[in-house]
């Protein structure tokens, strides 16, 4: 069984692979899933169609995790980003709240 850090750290890299088996064996199923920019994703099948889709138009260039402070069931995960999203280059820096059923 992968720990915290394991799991983040592979769900960063699954958007670089294109690589969808990170949130179906990771994701709980009523999982709530709310972006830095507004959408919320409210199960993990919406959060499968969101990955789907925007992988046919966008590419994750870089998910660089900066650090990773775990405290029982939550993880905030400061990270820099920078995808290619319709042909426009997006680049920015976020912190995560992410909190595990276990």
């Amino acid at each position: 069984m992968r720990n915290k850090e394991q799991i983040i750290r592979a769900y960063f890299k699954s958007w670089i692979k294109q690589d969808i088996s990170v949130i179906k064996n990771n994701f709980a199923e009523n999982i709530i899933y709310s972006e830095c920019y507004g959408p919320i994703y409210r199960n993990k099948s919406e959060v499968l169609k969101w990955f789907k889709d925007w992988n046919q138009n966008g590419k994750v260039l870089l998910w660089n995790i900066k650090q990773i402070i775990l405290a029982q069931s939550k993880a905030v995960v400061e990270w820099h980003f920078k995808c290619n999203d319709q042909s426009k280059i997006n680049e920015f820096d976020v912190v995560s709240l992410i909190t595990f059923n276990t």
